[in-house]
């Protein structure tokens, strides 16, 4: 049966929506299946065949020969059967072949609807599938739309959503310009695909160094980790696998040129490049840069270091809203905090002297002092024979001045300890204050900014 009007009238409109001849056959049958339900109330025993090469639409309906029909829509009598095939018996099957045109003008305007709501569909698949294999690449589309929480971007037939804490927190955008963006994640959804890419993400950072960079490209240079915050600064450990080529030149480039790049993309935000080093000393002295430690303290157990800074360098080694201190701590994996060196030394300075600690005799202290043992420290490090070996001290005596010494010092270290978590814990109140009123400010610009984009408009709607 040939139906050439009809599959064209269908091909031009997916033609139109640039949907795939293959797929165009699978949604015209499931066209006639819903019109046969519609007619029919039951798409059982029918079958609908749809060659796109030939043009053809065939649909046969499979009925049961009986002597008195009861109504089914899948039941034919004898005698009406015989008028196509005279040798037909009761019980055998009956098989109709069903003329498209018979459903009528109505159903087949019907039918275009409901094509026209499969292609909707098959798009919206095709869009998902197209994005969910370009996850981790760079797109660059128009801004279609800016709402408070987010703004949506165009391109082609898709729409891309940029969520506010995937923009760059001190960028403006306006309709109609060229962004480039990372294509975070794509989720099918009820309504249809939510293609949801990012400029704040690390993976963001990570694919313009792979873009500017050849040797980061090709593996000759590796990017070990990222820290971030977006629109402040950001921290790189690169390594290379070439002894000839030097990773923090490769990524800088000549004359800056690489990494100026970056930097103009991501709105000026400053990027630390550090070369990988397997000592932490190291390492985490390059993190801080551009500060530099006087000293650093390493717990390798805990994965913590405490840096000295002259304290006219505190600031720096800290940075804007801590954003220094903090993204090195992440980069190296390492729990960092930040003294100037005057609390540092006040802290370790005042030595504890055997005199000064309560419940030594002046007797018992200057006997020690005889032997040049003066502090604390000098005294718990002195081997016990050896202090044994002073006449005037026997066991008894020792134990209760070890006794005595040790809880003195282990007092002391307390008191050393607690100014040092006074200091972090101001440091960080400030820090916290300060990142509170940056925020606020962030807002009140961001809405002046929507509230200018929601007055343009409605001025537009007016217009038209």
């Amino acid at each position: 049966m040939v139906n050439r009007e009809i599959i064209e009238a269908f091909s031009q409109i997916a033609r139109e929506k640039n949907v795939d001849r293959s797929e165009l056959g699978d949604i015209i049958e499931k066209v006639f299946l819903t019109l046969i339900e519609k007619k029919y109330e039951s798409t059982e025993n029918f079958d609908v065949i749809v060659n796109m090469d030939k043009g053809e639409i065939e649909i046969y309906h499979q009925m049961t020969i009986v002597d008195k029909p009861t109504g089914s829509v899948h039941e034919i009598s004898l005698e009406e059967a015989r008028k196509t095939e005279p040798d037909l018996q009761v019980g055998d099957p009956f098989i109709e072949v069903i003329d498209p045109l018979s459903f009528g003008r109505r159903l087949i305007s019907h039918a275009k609807q409901i094509l026209n709501q499969q292609i909707v569909r098959v798009e919206k698949n095709q869009i998902y599938e197209e994005y969910a294999k370009k996850i981790g690449q760079i797109i660059i589309g128009d801004v279609h739309q800016i709402r408070r929480d987010a703004i949506f971007i165009i391109i082609g037939k898709a729409e891309l959503k940029m969520p506010r804490e995937e923009q760059i927190p001190n960028e403006r955008y306006r309709r109609g310009e060229n962004i480039k963006a990372i294509i975070k994640e794509a989720i099918m959804g009820a309504s249809g695909p939510e293609i949801i890419v990012s400029r704040a993400d690390k993976s963001f950072l990570v694919k313009l160094f792979e873009n500017e960079v050849p040797e980061i490209y090709d593996k000759t240079i590796e990017i070990k980790k990222v820290a971030r915050h977006a629109g402040d600064r950001s921290k790189v450990i690169v390594e290379s696998n070439d002894r000839r080529i030097d990773a923090v030149g490769a990524c800088v480039g000549i004359k800056g040129s690489r990494i100026q790049a970056i930097v103009r993309e991501l709105n000026n935000e400053k990027i630390d490049i550090i070369n990988n080093s397997s000592e932490s000393e190291i390492l985490i002295t390059r993190a801080l840069s551009p500060a530099k430690p006087l000293e650093l303290e390493i717990d390798e157990e805990k994965k913590t270091a405490l840096a000295i800074f002259v304290d006219d360098e505190i600031s720096v080694a800290i940075g804007k809203m801590g954003q220094n201190i903090r993204l090195a701590s992440e980069v190296t994996g390492y729990s960092i905090d930040a003294i100037k060196k005057s609390d540092y030394e006040l802290t370790e300075s005042e030595t504890l002297y055997l005199e000064d600690i309560e419940g030594i005799t002046e007797h018992n202290w200057k006997l020690l002092y005889s032997y040049g043992i003066e502090t604390a420290e000098e005294f718990l490090a002195t081997h016990r024979e050896e202090l044994l070996s002073i006449k005037g001290l026997g066991d008894k005596t020792l134990d209760k001045l070890e006794q005595i010494v040790s809880e003195a010092q282990e007092k002391r270290k307390a008191e050393v300890a607690a100014v040092r978590e006074a200091a972090r814990a101001q440091r960080e109140a400030a820090l916290q204050n300060a990142q509170e009123q940056k925020d606020q400010s962030l807002r009140e610009e961001e809405d002046i900014e929507l509230s200018k984009e929601d007055i343009i408009e409605d001025f537009r709607q007016e217009e038209n």
